[in-house]
């Protein structure tokens, strides 16, 4: 279990110091084509979102006693609307190497309440479903039917598993 949480570690400092990086080298936008604004793709992201949430009710056929549930269910998932405003993030190359460690264990901690918060919101919903709703939640509820993709780690048709993702043993090719 060790190994997994170090390798999770790991795994959220590389990818904090490559978002950081990517920031610091993000090149300039083409003059031959427009990018979209910040708000129009918070826009678009959260009109997909309404649709996704939409077609999941939909797919639910939910009792008017389950519509109370379904209300609260949908104010704990909402997405938080980003204000704009960031705070000044020092690159990464001039963190130390501490540093380093204690924000990506500071992400790991955000991310982990973040995880929690959405455990008891999708659990008391999920509580409420007779069990045919419970299946369908399982299998559109929470991105299990992407486009017809098997999730997220076997969408590239490639064998699942953590030993074929690199994270320990052999590749089992």
């Amino acid at each position: 279990m060790n190994i997994l949480r170090k390798s999770i570690l790991i795994g959220f400092t590389v990818l904090g110091m490559a978002a950081a990086h990517a920031q610091d080298a993000q090149p300039a936008a083409k003059a031959h084509g427009a990018r979209p604004s910040k708000e129009q793709m918070q826009a678009k992201m959260a009109d997909m979102y309404a649709k996704r949430q939409a077609r999941l009710h939909d797919l639910l056929k939910l009792s008017a006693q389950q519509e109370s549930a379904w209300a609260t269910y949908q104010a704990a998932i909402k997405p938080a609307a980003m204000d704009g405003q960031r705070p000044e993030r020092k690159p990464m190359n001039k963190l130390t190497a501490p540093e380093r460690l204690n924000l990506a264990l500071e992400m790991t901690r955000k991310r982990e309440a973040f995880l929690e918060t959405r455990v008891k919101a999708v659990s008391a919903f999920y509580a409420q479903l007779n069990p045919a709703q419970q299946t369908l939640f399982d299998e559109h509820g929470l991105g299990g039917e992407r486009g017809g993709r098997r999730g997220h780690w076997g969408h590239h048709g490639h064998r699942g598993g953590w030993a074929h993702a690199g994270w320990g043993g052999e590749h089992r090719g």
